[in-house]
């Protein structure tokens, strides 16, 4: 919109355009406590049904969290994870995607919350919820949820290719890829440390053990004696077995992944590049000397931080009624 002339009258009706704009910002909209007029008991509801959950089911915890860090960093933290395509093109169809798990603990929390409060809390809040409610049953602590968030009626797979970051990522690129969601370094060390929840395939870090620069050799960042642990679990072109992240706690929520860094035993390229920064091996040193103390209300800090990155709120986007589908 052009204002060669009149410039105030046009200022101010380029203003009201803007102010007609569904909000699509970095947090903008969001508040702790969200539905506690609309849905008071919400964070309760979700906090009973992934304690039955992890009862039952604790090897759940690592794909749950999992599934709000792949939602935000594509098309921001609306939920456009959880949609289906009949075409296999929205991002779970993504190959980096293929290995989530927990879609249905989401759709059981979605059903108790449509029960007590129809058309309510979204299911891009749902997912940020979870996160904080896993970590909370492993171990971790406690962290205040923003929420508000609407849900988005997009999901590309060819977007998950694009933004999703590789486990074969350099501190470069992992730098960058931060910054631009608006976050720190510290952000990225800190969130890192969710690696002490959950599983990897073994095509995720295969390459470290075989074939390294393409002339059959190992990585030299990674221990040898690791290597050839993780050998009797990996075979060559191996795509289903899984092995822990964080391996004698893989199921606990601590400070266990940042041990194995400088011992060289971090499972992915993009884990020992944590010590090529001066400011993410810092990070890991200070939690590794003092018992982690820091750690656990920094992890609040970074995830409410993440949960953040380009958010639908007030009239954009839905609240869907089912979380795989848009209404």
């Amino acid at each position: 919109m052009a204002c060669p002339k009149l410039f105030l009258s046009c200022l101010l009706l380029q203003l009201m355009f803007l102010s007609l704009v569904p909000e699509v910002a970095h947090g903008k909209g969001l508040k702790v406590g969200f539905y506690r007029k609309t849905c008071p008991n919400a964070e309760a509801i979700v906090k009973e049904v992934i304690g039955r959950v992890m009862s039952v089911a604790p090897s759940l915890s690592g794909p749950l969290l999992r599934l709000h860090f792949h939602d935000c960093f594509v098309r921001g933290c609306e939920g456009s994870i959880l949609l289906n395509s009949s075409t296999h093109q929205a991002e779970k169809d993504a190959k980096p995607n293929l290995s989530l798990r927990g879609f249905q603990v989401i759709d059981r929390v979605k059903t108790a919350l449509e029960k007590a409060c129809p058309g309510t809390v979204s299911c891009a809040d749902i997912v940020a919820i979870v996160a904080r409610d896993v970590v909370v049953a492993t171990g971790g602590l406690s962290y205040d949820v923003e929420t508000g968030r609407r849900d988005g009626k997009v999901s590309s797979k060819e977007e998950a290719l694009r933004n999703l970051l590789n486990a074969t990522a350099n501190i470069t690129v992992l730098r960058t890829a931060f910054a631009q969601r608006r976050l720190s370094v510290k952000d990225l060390v800190v969130l890192s440390g969710g690696h002490t929840l959950g599983t990897a395939h073994c095509p995720a870090f295969s390459k470290r053990l075989y074939n390294f620069t393409g002339k059959g050799d190992a990585d030299p960042k990674l221990d040898p004696n690791y290597i050839a642990r993780l050998k009797l679990k990996c075979k060559p072109y191996d795509n289903t077995t899984l092995v822990e992240m964080d391996p004698g706690s893989v199921r606990t929520f601590d400070i266990g992944y940042f041990d194995l860094i400088p011992k060289r035993r971090g499972l992915f390229t993009s884990d020992a590049s944590l010590l090529d920064d001066s400011v993410t091996k810092a990070y890991i040193d200070l939690q590794i000397r003092t018992g982690g103390s820091t750690f656990f209300k920094d992890f609040g800090v970074s995830m409410m931080k993440m949960g953040r990155i380009g958010v639908l709120t007030g009239t954009a986007g839905e609240v869907r009624k089912v979380c795989s589908k848009v209404n």
